[in-house]
C-alpha cells in the first residue's frame, strides 16, 4: 500500500507541475517536512483512529505515506519511538507522562492528539464472580446491579488471604490507564492495591491484591490458566472471556470514571520540533478518522469492526470486536446491555489533548508511589503542559475548518485545558484538576503530602 500510495503522490506532484488544479484540499496541502512514516500500536480496539485513516485515505491526503505495524507490547512500542524505528504510536495516556518525569524510562514523549475515551473493563474468573455474586443486589429483574462496586470483591479477597492464598490481578503496563483505573475501583473498595517505591517497582508493597502486567492478548488465556484471577484490560480481550465462557466482566472504566480519557498518539518532543507540518498533517488525519468513527449516530461502526478484525489490525473475530464497538456491552453470558459510550473516538471532545486528562494520571502516579514524594500543584501543570500539546490540535482542527472537512462548533477553542469539576466516579470523590493535591488528599487510600514508601512502610506527614 506504501510504494502504491507513493506512487499517487508523484502522479499529483505531475499533475500539479503540470498547472492542473486537482482541489483547493491539495492546493493548500502542508508541505511535510518527512511523508514516509511507521506508526505502532498495540492490538486493541481503540487503535482504530490509526487503522481507519489509513483505510480511509485520510493520511494520503495529507500526503502521509504511513506504514502500520502492531507492536509484541507497551515497552517495545514506547522504547521504538524513543529510538527513531517508530515516528509514532498509539500509547497509553500514562506513557508519555511517565517517560518525560523518568519513570521506568526517560525521554520527552509529547501527544497532541487524544485517541479515545472509555473503552476498559474489569473481567474477574467464574470462581471468583460465583464467590462475589452473594454480595452483589440484584435488580427486579434478577439481573446484577450496575455498577459493580469492590466492597462486592473484597469479601473474596479476605478469604484468599484467610487461606493463605494471593488474589492475583493482571493489567497491561506499569503506566496504564487500566492500572489506575483498576487500583482506583479497587481501593473506592477498601482494598489496597499496593505501592511503588524507588527500590521496589513491584507495586505491590502493602497490597492485598497483587497487580503484574500480562500482554493484553494473553489476559484470556492466563486467567484460564489459573495463573490470574482477574485483570483489567481493553476490548476485545473482556468480551472475549465472555465468548470463552471462561471469565465474567463485572464493570467498565466507563462506570469507574464516566467518558475517562484512554489512549493518546505519542510521539517524541524532537520529532514535533524537527517536523512541525508532519505532526499537523498527522493530527488532521487522526481527527477525520475519529469524526468518521463516530459520525451519524455511530452508523460507521459495522465496517470498522471489519477492518479491525483484520489479522492486520487487531486480529478477533468481528463478533467479539463488535460486542464493545457497537454500543453495547456482554457481562454475564447473555447479560448483554446498552452502553452507547463504552467506545467514544470523537464525541464529547474526546480527541482533545485537556491539561487536566494528564494531571489525572499524574496524580494517580503520586497516590501509589511512583512518584516518590510530594510536588507542589505547579508541577502537576507545568509537566501537562510539557507532554500535553492543545496548539498543535487546535491548528489541525482550523484547517480541517477551513477545508470543509470539520465544523467549528465541533471543537473546543474557548477551553484553558482544564474540563470542570467532575464527580462522575465511582465513588463519588470530585476530581479538579487545577487542585490536585487537595484532590489526592481527600483520597481514603493512598499517598498524600509528603509520605512516602521506605521498605514496606509509609512513613511521612
Amino acid at each position: 500500500m506504501g510504494r502504491r500510495l507513493k506512487c499517487c503522490s508523484l502522479l499529483m506532484a505531475g499533475l500539479f507541475a503540470g498547472g492542473i488544479v486537482v482541489g483547493s484540499a491539495h492546493a493548500e496541502m502542508l508541505d511535510v517536512e518527512k511523508d514516509e512514516l511507521k506508526l505502532g500500536f498495540i492490538k486493541l480496539t481503540d487503535m482504530a483512529p490509526l487503522a481507519i485513516a489509513y483505510e480511509k485515505g485520510y493520511f494520503e491526503d495529507e500526503g502521509l505515506f504511513v506504514t502500520l505495524e502492531p507492536q509484541a507490547n507497551w515497552k517495545v512500542l514506547l522504547d521504538r519511538v524513543i529510538t527513531g524505528e517508530l515516528d509514532g504510536a498509539h500509547m497509553l495516556a500514562g506513557q508519555p507522562l511517565a517517560a518525560s518525569i523518568g519513570f521506568g524510562t526517560k525521554a520527552h514523549i509529547v501527544t497532541p492528539f487524544s485517541m479515545d475515551l472509555n473503552g476498559n473493563g474489569i473481567t474477574v474468573s467464574n470462581a471468583v464472580w460465583e464467590m462475589m455474586k452473594p454480595n452483589i443486589p440484584l435488580n427486579a429483574d434478577g439481573r446484577p446491579q450496575h455498577p459493580i462496586k469492590a466492597d462486592t470483591l473484597k469479601p473474596v479477597i479476605d478469604k484468599y488471604r484467610a487461606q493463605g492464598k494471593p488474589f492475583n490481578l493482571g493489567m497491561v503496563f506499569p503506566v496504564s490507564t487500566h492500572n489506575y483505573e483498576l487500583r482506583y475501583w479497587l481501593a473506592s473498595g477498601g482494598i489496597n492495591p499496593g505501592y511503588y517505591s524507588p527500590g521496589d517497582v513491584s507495586g505491590q508493597i502493602k497490597a492485598d491484591a497483587l497487580l503484574s502486567v500480562t500482554p493484553p492478548p494473553q489476559m484470556p488465556s492466563t486467567l484460564e490458566a489459573g495463573t490470574i484471577d482477574g485483570y483489567c484490560v481493553g476490548e476485545p480481550w473482556n468480551q472475549a472471556a465472555v465468548f470463552k465462557g471462561i471469565g465474567v466482566p463485572v464493570i467498565t472504566d466507563y462506570e469507574i470514571w464516566k467518558n475517562n480519557p484512554e489512549k493518546v498518539f505519542g510521539l517524541t518532543k524532537e520529532f514535533t520540533e524537527k517536523y512541525p507540518n508532519t505532526t499537523v498533517a498527522l493530527t488532521k488525519a487522526l481527527i477525520r478518522a475519529a469524526m468518521w468513527l463516530d459520525e451519524n449516530n455511530n452508523a460507521n461502526r459495522p465496517e470498522a469492526v471489519e477492518i479491525l478484525s483484520r489479522s492486520d489490525y487487531v486480529g478477533a473475530d468481528a463478533e467479539v470486536i463488535a460486542n464493545s464497538m457497537t454500543g453495547t456491552f456482554e457481562y454475564e453470558k447473555g447479560d448483554r446491555r446498552e452502553v452507547p459510550d463504552f467506545n467514544v473516538f470523537f464525541r464529547h471532545f474526546a480527541t482533545y489533548p485537556y491539561y487536566s486528562d494528564a494531571i489525572w494520571y499524574l496524580t494517580q502516579m503520586r497516590r501509589w508511589g511512583q512518584i516518590p514524594s510530594g510536588k507542589d500543584d505547579a508541577w502537576y501543570a507545568e509537566t501537562a503542559r510539557s507532554v500535553y500539546l492543545p496548539d498543535i490540535y487546535l491548528k489541525a482542527a482550523k484547517m480541517l475548518v477551513e477545508e470543509g472537512k470539520a465544523r467549528k462548533e465541533e471543537f473546543p477553542w474557548q477551553t484553558d485545558g482544564y474540563k470542570p469539576a467532575t464527580s462522575d466516579f465511582i465513588d463519588g470523590v470530585t476530581y479538579d484538576g487545577r487542585h490536585p493535591n487537595a484532590y489526592i488528599g481527600s483520597l481514603k487510600i493512598g499517598l498524600k503530602d509528603d509520605q512516602r514508601i521506605e521498605g514496606a512502610d509509609v512513613v511521612g506527614g
